[in-house]
């Protein structure tokens, strides 16, 4: 059965972008772990995001991460998410690429209106909340949201964009697991609980 999982990278403070929505603080870190429980991992070729991404089956953010990916990544030739359909919840009119196996799809609706569509989309794969926190938080305020899988880098901002736009429902989440990875980072992986 699918799940709903948010992964995504957070500050050391907790914020997934800056207030102007750059992640200059993540793709120009440098860092390094050398403990013996220092595994390969993002941004290191390490397998940590592949073997995310293959248990992917659809995908679902905001426009303001939608549109970063759209600043970053103008030729259509290297679309990162070829051959799974992305909804991204937005009211307004948004650019939308087109080349073999880009399948974005503009939604102006409530996630517990989708998430059936989602979940059908996904088949036996899970469902990607790419970010940003205020679509995180509404899976979470939906009763939707099944994990969240957060990166964190050791860079502190002092503020910028949360890692969720308010308070959970419910108890605690609880920790199914961590790994330490030779850049530094630390990846954190919960289960939410109702």
């Amino acid at each position: 059965m699918s799940k709903t999982q948010y992964y995504c990278a957070q500050t050391l403070d907790g914020y997934i972008a800056e207030s102007d929505d750059s992640i200059d603080w993540l793709t120009g870190y440098e860092g390094s772990y050398d403990g013996p429980d220092a595994q390969p991992g993002p941004m290191s070729g390490g397998g940590s995001y592949e073997s995310f991404y293959e248990g992917v089956g659809a995908l679902v953010s905001g426009s303001a991460t939608y549109e970063y990916v759209l600043q970053h990544i103008s030729d259509p030739e290297r679309w990162p998410y070829r051959g799974k359909p992305w909804w991204v919840l937005s009211s307004r009119d948004i650019r939308v690429p087109e080349g073999e196996g880009i399948d974005v799809r503009i939604a102006n609706a409530a996630v517990s209106d989708l998430s059936d569509e989602l979940a059908a989309a996904a088949g036996e794969r899970n469902v990607w909340v790419v970010g940003g926190g205020n679509v995180a938080s509404q899976f979470a305020d939906a009763g939707l949201l099944d994990e969240v899988l957060v990166t964190v880098v050791p860079v502190v901002l002092g503020e910028g964009k949360p890692l969720f736009d308010r308070r959970l429902p419910g108890p605690p989440l609880q920790l199914l697991g961590s790994r330490v990875f030779e850049t530094g980072m630390a990846e954190l992986r919960y289960q939410v609980r109702r």
